[in-house]
């Protein structure tokens, strides 16, 4: 009797599951609570691929052989949790994926700045020449390329949902950009938990393998000090000498792997900023551990085009600067984004809040921020964190009443910056979507 994969959700990861599934002879069903997108729809058509939507039947779903569990779907959902009783093996598609690859893996994980350093890499290795795929939590299905194309490397974004669900996989270069609390509503309120999740990304790792991480981040080095972690680790920091790794020299950012060591003027960085500095540092030791040539890695750094949603200039309407950082769904993300801005800064933020502590913003708030215009949903939270600290908080029923209100709060040589600090599902599909509404509304201005 054949094997049967039931997958739980019929996105690009769920879709992109199926199909591998199915190469390899398993019989195959996906299932997803939620209407299926037609594009979706099509693809599982064509592979001839049996799927629900609107609904989890339990008949067809706690007869699977293993489940592969799209990272959006919570371990407490009531399928999820008979799956467990039934004692049926649930993955992630990363998991499932790379038992049917040979390639090398680099893997990044993070609180903020891993897609930005993950798309470094990626643009790192395809100028260098190599074979490259790019997937995780950015581009395509990580399932579906193995399953129809072959690359020698992959660049893979992991959030910490698709690590919970990884057991056997192994980096072969593990990248930590950080640890700050975000998404602790899935962790039980427990910072721990999340570190720990997040830490799943050096598992299985031997002496072959390399650990790079932030040694500028004192929960990451305070764990690093709690585990025995194998690999060889490679640090970069701004603020410390080191003898391996990346660190910087006044304004020379120095990379040592294998002494033989690289400079490269920071100022000359595509990206500009101090997160920015971290993220180029990630890229450059991940490009000199695979060997690649001092120029390109230089090249590269200096060319790389930036992330959409993350901190990315829209246009100017009469002198006001719109700056679109859609991506940034944790207190820290814009933490970073209102400390790269100048001057007078109108900040559109709010969402769902996924456990947030505001205080770390205050300072900042305090020194750059002249209006709030909140966009979510419940703006209490907000409210009550940044009264008295900023003279104006305005609630905004909709993306496009917020661009209007920031605009007529603006003047000449104000920034605009959409930077919410939270998950977007309150009123939008995700912070892509979230982010094209505000591009939008910014150019019908």
């Amino acid at each position: 009797m054949k094997s049967r994969i039931v997958i739980l959700g019929a996105g690009e990861s769920g879709v992109g599951s199926a199909i591998l599934a199915k190469s390899k002879g398993f019989e195959v069903f996906v299932s997803d609570k939620s209407k299926i997108k037609e594009k979706y729809q099509t693809i599982l058509n064509n592979y001839k691929i049996d799927y629900e939507e609107e609904r989890h039947t339990e008949e067809l779903i706690l007869n699977a052989t293993e489940i592969i569990k799209s990272p959006g779907i919570p371990e407490t959902v009531l399928i999820i949790q008979k799956a467990i009783e039934n004692k049926i093996s649930i993955v992630s598609e990363i998991e499932f994926a790379a038992r049917y690859s040979n390639a090398k893996m680099i893997c990044i994980t993070g609180s903020n700045g891993k897609t930005t350093t993950t798309l470094l890499i990626y643009h790192i290795l395809q100028k260098a020449g190599l074979n490259v795929g790019l997937g995780g939590n950015v581009g395509k299905s990580f399932a579906r390329q193995v399953a129809e194309e072959k690359f020698d490397i992959y660049v893979l974004e992991l959030s910490s949902f698709q690590l919970d669900n990884m057991y056997e996989f192994k980096a072969d270069v593990a990248i930590l950009m950080n640890i700050t609390p975000d998404h602790l509503d899935r962790y039980g309120y427990e910072f721990q938990n999340y570190i720990n999740s997040k830490f799943r990304i050096v598992q299985n790792q031997t002496e072959n393998d390399f650990f790079v991480y932030c040694a500028d981040d004192e929960v990451v080095i305070n764990e690093i000090s709690k585990r025995n972690i194998e690999s060889q680790k490679l640090p970069f920091t701004i603020t410390q000498k080191l003898e391996k790794g990346a660190w910087l020299n006044e304004s020379n950012m120095i990379v040592n792997i294998n002494n033989n060591p690289f400079e490269m003027l920071i100022h000359d960085f595509a990206l500009q900023g101090q997160h920015n500095t971290f993220n180029s540092m990630a890229a450059a030791i991940a490009g000199s551990v695979f060997g690649i040539r001092k120029d390109i890695i230089r090249e590269s750094l200096s060319d790389f085009q930036g992330v959409e949603h993350r901190l990315e200039p829209v246009v100017k309407v009469h002198g006001i600067e719109f700056v679109n950082d859609s991506k940034a769904t944790n207190v820290n993300s814009t933490w970073y984004a209102l400390e790269s801005m100048k001057g007078n800064v109108i900040w559109l933020a709010g969402g769902i809040d996924k456990g947030n502590d505001y205080d770390a913003l205050k300072k900042l708030v305090k020194e750059k921020v002249k209006t709030i215009i909140c966009i979510g949903v419940d703006n209490a939270k907000i409210h009550k964190a940044f009264n008295g600290i900023v003279p104006n908080i305005i609630d905004a029923i909709s993306m496009e009443d917020a661009v209007k209100k920031s605009y007529y709060a603006g003047k000449k040589g104000d920034t605009v910056l959409l930077s919410p600090a939270c998950a977007s599902f309150d009123k939008f599909e995700n912070f892509e979507d979230r982010g094209r509404r505000f591009k939008t509304a910014v150019r019908n201005l």
